[in-house]
């Protein structure tokens, strides 16, 4: 049942977006979506060589549209350059503005699981995304999986510029769940949070190689059902593309 409220949403949702893209020329003088845009880009694309799996990390969002009425595509993965294992979360949403700063979404998740028994989920998804004061970028989700097991995601980014081309990201990600989901290693409560800073150097407007750490804490249940230490960090190297 769950899974097909899943897909006729995300077929209305597509339909809608379709909707919106072919009424634009029709009504250029009283919309802001005459002209459609695309964006890219590949937030990270790094390399994490402590852990003893040694991932390669990718986080990656676009967007085809208007100035009011978007498709998003947001990804993000990892996957061991010393197995064949890995994990990828992978979202399509309709998004609106709904203020000069901010985007609602509302659309589908679906994670995928490789390696020794592979698995997949899908999950409805709510949410906003946009420039919170202070030039602080925000992005909290909900979520709802096809076994109505509710979660909900936050992030939020902070730019500072040295130069022009130098440039400090700092961020933080967390995350919740209502229920236990064991088979994904998810606890009931707070699950884990995650601080990160990235300097980056633009050798071109499109291209710019970086150098980070991340810190890692998992809390509860969660904590224990990956069997790890509660708190981790590592330096991750990378680039950052966009077009």
């Amino acid at each position: 049942m769950m899974m097909r409220i899943i897909q006729h949403t995300l077929g209305l949702l597509l339909a809608a977006t379709l909707v919106a893209g072919g009424m634009a020329p029709a009504a250029q003088a009283q919309t802001m979506d005459d002209k459609l845009r695309a964006y890219i880009l590949f937030h990270k694309l790094e390399y994490v060589p402590q852990p003893a799996e040694q991932p390669v990390e990718l986080e990656a969002t676009s967007w085809f549209g208007g100035d009011v009425n978007r498709l998003w595509l947001r990804a993000e993965g990892e996957t061991s350059t010393l197995s064949r294992e890995g994990e990828v979360e992978a979202e399509a949403l309709y998004g609106r503005l709904v203020s000069p700063f901010f985007d609602a979404v509302a659309g589908v998740r679906v994670d995928r699981a490789w390696g020794a028994g592979g698995k997949t989920r899908a999950h409805l998804a709510v949410g906003l995304q946009g420039l919170a004061p202070y030039q602080f970028e925000v992005e909290p989700t909900l979520y709802v999986s096809q076994n109505g097991n509710v979660s909900a995601g936050f992030a939020a980014s902070y730019h500072v510029l040295f130069t022009q081309r130098l440039k400090l990201e700092s961020e933080l990600e967390t995350s919740a769940a209502l229920q236990a989901v064991p088979e994904w290693g998810v606890g009931s409560g707070m699950n884990d949070l995650g601080l990160g800073a990235r300097l980056r150097y633009e050798l071109h407007r499109k291209f710019a190689p970086y150098v980070g750490y991340d810190h890692h804490w998992t809390f509860g249940e969660t904590a224990d059902l990956a069997g790890e230490h509660a708190s981790s960090g590592a330096f991750v190297f990378g680039v950052r593309i966009w077009r």
